[in-house]
């Protein structure tokens, strides 16, 4: 997909933006260009192209979201660190600070990508929020650079097609998406699209293209009717006609539906001048054609998270095929089209507004960058939920606007507005009225958030706050305590073995033999220690041991909690064993759903006893302070569930067959959800069994069908 684009110059730039900024703007942006040019001669780009193009096609790309100046200057001279060895410096003494903050920032983002596919996309995520995090006009230049990026990635190699495809949906789409800026979003969806699933894409493309003459003939028809209906009323109006994107049609046939299914392929915009003329316009729509059930959705009087504002609708009209057709103003148009960026560089009354809330959507970012550090699948979960998803907005009793997910609670308010205000918080007033702290926060409300210096949180709190900054502020509050209690246990404990050993406590832990244990265990201080044994990670004896030079193995450095470290043969009742004891509460992990015969550890989860999960899980790989080693109970028969994906050929229902070789296998089928696609069908089973012999026998019987392509357990 080699996408056509003209060839931009400084002439062509320059005409575009001539009358949107003034002389001495204007001088600047060429002075910048000049530098960034100079800069950039001799070098080519991989399409063969002078490399001067690259930050030229950037800023006329953004010349179409009515972004200041300032974007302009910082999106010519955006590589000129990276691949001119200039300096962030030189770039502030030429053009001033906030440009070389821009352009040193962009610098420091494009530096990062994915190492490869098996690296969580938590880890790119997080390092390109956090260069992110310090000002709007960084996000605008790094989505036109991957934009025109894109649109030249047929001159890589096919492996990094797909893996800047893939980078791009993850990462750079989502923040498109969430800023409301369609102009990009739309068209590197289709990139991105055909460089990782470019079979797919050929067979939708070509399913349009086939009937490409016969839907642009239906649109003009329709597009004629409504324009006679609107004069016929008195309407000035501009309207659009088009087929659906690509992209659009994929996401509808991978949610499930099928080709014939897609009513909305064909859809008009209506652009009207006013807001009552769209209800008008929409009121003589109905009453000519036959609307659709379900199918009308106000989007002008409840806008959309991202600002967008437009009424939907969907009619049968010409010839009976569907039509999606959307109303709005000129002015929603644009904001659809470009989002908030369409707001940015306008000196008026909601700006300044607008660019709070900006800020505040990145602070998000900052704090779930600075808390989540452990966690990546946390993290996106995080990101998903608070980020890309619905928000509100509510008012403090000054007036300012405070964001938040939809959802929110007075608790999440406080906490957004400072720790010390959620710690001390004993009440909430919302619109003048006692609410209750769980109570879900409404869009458009004011807030007041009541303090007492003698309260402190509670860990019912954690039941119902929505955003990940409030639970993890509440987290860090208890996690303080805890910390204390458990270094006070481990003093203790050492003491009462030293003494039970006879052993002195001032010679076994003396100046000498703290730094050497400090040193092994890769600690920075004797309460890491104290706390390293009160919550059970190292014995005493392994300790001792330490002092002594004689070590034995890694697993005399987990929890026992007996002598000798060792798992009897002892009749236990649990399914999992804990080194020889059976009165520990076990848990198996839902994420990976270990089966009987599966290498497994265990995780203390305070208060709830041993998690176990498979030793490849994902969500323990990195913590290692509270794991420790159990086994299955050779001598307890049990059933477990595991997560089955069976991805089939399309062309026949193969449940039957599949829930009969289950049958004769003796696996039970608790249940099961089938997904199809426009190239396979996916089964999820959720199948009971003894243990992962008779799982690993059941997938291997499987593979012997001919139209199971795959089986993953998930």
């Amino acid at each position: 997909m080699k996408t056509e684009i003209e060839n931009i110059t400084y002439d062509i730039l320059y005409e575009k933006i001539k009358d949107n900024y003034d002389e001495d703007m204007l001088v600047k942006i060429k002075e910048a260009y000049d530098y960034a040019n100079k800069a950039h001669e001799g070098k080519k780009r991989l399409s063969n192209e002078d490399y001067i193009t690259h930050p030229l096609n950037v800023a006329y790309i953004l010349s179409d979201l009515n972004v200041d100046y300032i974007t302009i200057m910082a999106a010519l001279l955006h590589e000129t660190i990276n691949h001119a060895d200039k300096t962030k410096e030189e770039l502030e003494e030429l053009f001033g600070e906030t440009v070389a903050d821009i352009v040193d920032t962009i610098s420091k983002i494009n530096k990062l990508e994915l190492p490869n596919e098996s690296e969580s996309s938590a880890i790119y995520l997080r390092k390109v929020l956090v260069g992110l995090a310090s000002d709007i006009r960084v996000i605008f230049i790094k989505l036109a650079d991957r934009l025109h990026n894109m649109r030249t990635i047929w001159a890589l190699d096919p492996e990094k097609q797909k893996k800047k495809a893939n980078e791009t949906m993850m990462v750079l789409i989502p923040i498109a998406h969430r800023l409301g800026i369609n102009y990009f979003k739309s068209e590197l969806e289709n990139l991105c699209l055909y460089y990782t699933k470019p079979d797919i894409y050929k067979e939708i493309e070509n399913k349009l293209e086939e009937n490409n003459t016969d839907l642009k003939e239906i649109l003009n028809q329709m597009e004629d009717e409504i324009s006679d209906l609107l004069i016929e009323h008195g309407l000035k109006f501009k309207i659009k006609s088009r087929v659906k994107s690509v992209y659009s049609i994929y996401t509808k046939l991978n949610k499930g539906k099928r080709w014939n299914d897609i009513y909305d392929i064909l859809a008009l915009r209506v652009i009207l001048e006013t807001e009552s003329d769209c209800y008008t316009a929409i009121g003589l729509i109905h009453s000519k054609y036959h609307p659709i059930p379900k199918r009308f959705k106000d989007y002008i009087a409840k806008p959309k998270e991202n600002m967008y504002q437009s009424l939907h609708t969907g009619i049968y009209g010409v010839g009976g095929y569907r039509f999606e057709v959307q109303l709005r103003t000129y002015d929603m148009d644009e904001i659809a089209e470009k989002g908030i960026a369409s707001h940015w560089s306008y000196k008026e009354k909601g700006t300044k507004k607008i660019q709070s809330i900006m800020e505040q959507k990145l602070e998000i970012f900052r704090n779930m960058i600075e808390t989540s550090k452990d966690d990546d699948n946390e993290f996106v979960t995080e990101v998903n939920n608070e980020i890309l998803s619905g928000v509100i907005y509510v008012f403090t009793p000054r007036g300012d606007v405070v964001e938040l997910p939809s959802g929110a609670t007075p608790v999440d308010f406080a906490y957004r507005i400072h720790s010390a205000v959620g710690d001390k918080m004993v009440g909430a007033i919302v619109d003048d009225n006692i609410v209750p702290l769980n109570y879900e926060l409404q869009d458009g409300q004011k807030v007041s958030i009541k303090t007492n210096n003698n309260s402190t949180p509670s860990k019912e709190w954690l039941d119902f706050v929505k955003t990940s900054h409030a639970k993890n502020k509440i987290k860090s509050f208890f996690s303080k305590q805890d910390r204390i209690e458990y270094i006070n246990r481990g003093k203790e404990i050492i003491e009462k073995e030293l003494r039970k050993k006879k052993l002195s406590f001032n010679e076994v832990l003396n100046d000498e033999n703290i730094e050497k244990i400090l040193k092994d265990l890769k600690l920075d201080s004797i309460d890491d220690l104290y706390f390293a044994i009160g919550t059970l990670r190292y014995t005493v004896g392994y300790i001792v041991s330490l002092t002594k030079d004689d070590k034995k193995t890694v697993t005399d450095a987990l929890i026992e909690r007996v002598s000798n470290n060792i798992i009897s043969k002892i009749n236990y009742k649990s399914n999992v064993v804990v080194a020889g004891n059976d009165d520990i509460r076990i848990n198996l992990a839902k994420c990976c759903k270990p089966v009987k015969g599966d290498k497994i550890i265990g995780y203390i989860t305070k208060g709830e006893g041993i998690t176990v999960h498979k030793k490849n899980c994902e969500n323990i790989k990195d913590k290692h302070e509270r794991l420790i080693e159990v086994k299955w109970n050779e001598n307890v028969e049990d059933y477990y569930y595991s997560d089955l994906a069976i991805e089939v050929a399309i062309g026949g229902n193969y449940l039957l067959d599949i829930v009969q070789k289950a049958s004769i296998k003796n696996v039970y089928v608790e249940s099961i959800k089938t997904k199809e696609y426009t190239d396979k069908i996916v089964y999820d089973l959720t199948v009971k069994i003894k243990n992962n012999v008779e799982l690993n026998n059941f997938i291997n019987d499987l593979y012997n069908f001919s139209f199971v392509k795959r089986v993953v357990i998930r």
